[in-house]
């Protein structure tokens, strides 16, 4: 007697935005490219221009994702692994090139969320290997114990 077939699964969840790095790569190319999002600058005579404005977030919306963490999970899959790195140093870079400019607190903020620091750590434990030996008038010896005076 022959076991009854099962029947085929549903797929459960929705299916990859992406099936492929080449099609990320493009539409990721395009943001860079056709940034839609601006800030407007003025020169010295008062003159506005705009400035593109490339945002991480910027970037997720643009390709479809609904939010940074959706972004970050195709990072995972190999195939798009240097897809995905290649575009955050680029967004990275641009934050860096802001550090140049009047105002970059801003800035500075976002390259904090790239695992950049901005303060300086000191190691200050002195690690004694011997102690001095110190002889009395009488000639006895004396350890120093730390914290002696």
């Amino acid at each position: 007697m022959s076991e009854p077939e099962m029947p085929k699964k549903n797929p459960v969840g929705r299916p990859p935005m992406y099936s492929n790095p080449e099609d990320l790569q493009a539409k990721i190319q395009d943001y860079f490219d056709n940034c839609p999002d601006y800030r407007t600058a003025y020169d010295k005579l008062g003159n506005a221009f705009k400035i593109p404005t490339i945002t991480i977030t910027g970037l997720v919306l643009h390709c479809g994702f609904c939010d940074r963490k959706s972004f970050y999970e195709y990072e995972v899959k190999p195939e798009f692994t240097h897809t995905i790195k290649r575009a955050r140093s680029f967004v990275e870079k641009e934050y860096e090139m802001a550090l140049n400019t009047g105002s970059c607190t801003g800035a500075i903020f976002a390259l904090k969320n790239f695992g950049w620091i901005d303060k300086s750590e000191v190691d200050s434990n002195i690690v004694f290997n011997k102690l001095p030996l110190v002889k009395s008038d009488d000639g006895t010896e004396l350890r120093l114990e730390v914290g002696d005076d």
